[in-house]
């Protein structure tokens, strides 16, 4: 994204980057965003950043935007201790017994990385993300310098999962897709439109394979298992099964026209398996998605703004 990642992608979360007294002279200079990892947070919400030829400081208003506002409490500038900031260099100077540091502004970065989004993004564009936090109404992402927006449960894939916690873990390289960017410029992702079409997914089976799943649901009339994120099929009901077991399941048939996959469950037993993300779009942009087989007369279309 033009240098503007998610924070801790060019470190992969953690590995310090040792920038030399030139480097950061010149970024400075050219306000370029660096990222290297929090070593402290101080008494006074200042953050200590490892630069390695020196020390840098995060002044606590510079620690995030809303900060100095009231709009974002300190916790999120504690609880980055640990972890990877972006930042650009704002001053190098010296403390009373020379040594140099360099003073840094997270804030500064978030906002150039959201004005550069807001400028040159839309809806239906694919970003990288990481994400930083779970909740049961979605998953939190990381889509630029600490810019976070929501990716909405049910935007997470297609079949239906209880929690986000299901398909992410916190820190997991992830692409998401713009879905809406709101008045009050806030953005909302998608993640499922990239997880690829019922028919794109059922072509990686076929009727006679035995094969693993999760079960997601499970129903009077049968239980829901999920063989790919954007693919579930209905067993034939049956005792002892749970929402979150592993199962292995006998794929009887498969029916296009009706979007549907009948299974049999084989066997069930907890492992905390989950079924390989695999991104189907390997594209910039998408104006439109559609689900569904052409055959079937139920559809599931997404349609993205401008």
């Amino acid at each position: 994204m033009d240098g503007f990642c998610p924070e801790g992608w060019k470190t992969n979360g953690g590995k310090a980057i040792k920038f030399t007294s030139a480097d950061l002279a010149e970024a400075k200079v050219q306000e370029t965003v660096l990222e290297a990892p929090v070593v402290m947070c101080d008494s006074a919400h200042n953050l200590i950043v490892n630069l390695g030829c020196m020390k840098g400081i995060i002044p606590r208003v510079e620690g995030a935007v809303g900060i100095e506002e009231g709009s974002t409490r300190d916790i999120a500038l504690i609880s980055r201790v640990g972890k990877t900031v972006c930042f650009v260099v704002t001053a190098i100077t010296a403390d009373e017994e020379g040594r140099p540091y360099a003073l840094l502004s997270r804030r500064i970065a978030q906002e150039k990385c959201k004005d550069y989004i807001l400028q040159n993004k839309k809806c239906g564009d694919v970003l990288d993300a990481r994400v930083t936090h779970l909740e049961s109404f979605g998953a939190f992402c990381d889509i630029g310098c600490g810019n976070i927006a929501l990716l909405p449960i049910d935007s997470i894939s297609v079949s239906r999962i209880s929690h986000p916690k299901d398909r992410f873990y916190v820190g997991e390289r992830i692409k998401v897709v713009i879905k809406s960017i709101s008045d009050d410029l806030k953005i909302t992702l998608s993640h499922k439109e990239l997880l690829g079409t019922w028919e794109e997914n059922a072509e990686l089976f076929s009727a006679g394979q035995t094969v693993t799943g999760v079960i997601r649901s499970v129903e009077d009339y049968g239980v829901f298992v999920e063989i790919t994120p954007n693919l579930a099929g209905l067993a034939e009901p049956k005792g002892d099964v749970y929402v979150g077991q592993q199962a292995s399941v006998y794929i009887k048939s498969i029916i296009r026209e009706k979007m549907k996959i009948k299974l049999i469950i084989i066997d069930s037993f907890d492992t905390g398996f989950s079924p390989e993300i695999k991104y189907f779009y390997k594209g910039e942009n998408m104006s439109e998605w559609d689900y569904s087989p052409a055959s079937c007369q139920k559809r599931i279309t997404t349609r993205f703004c401008g």
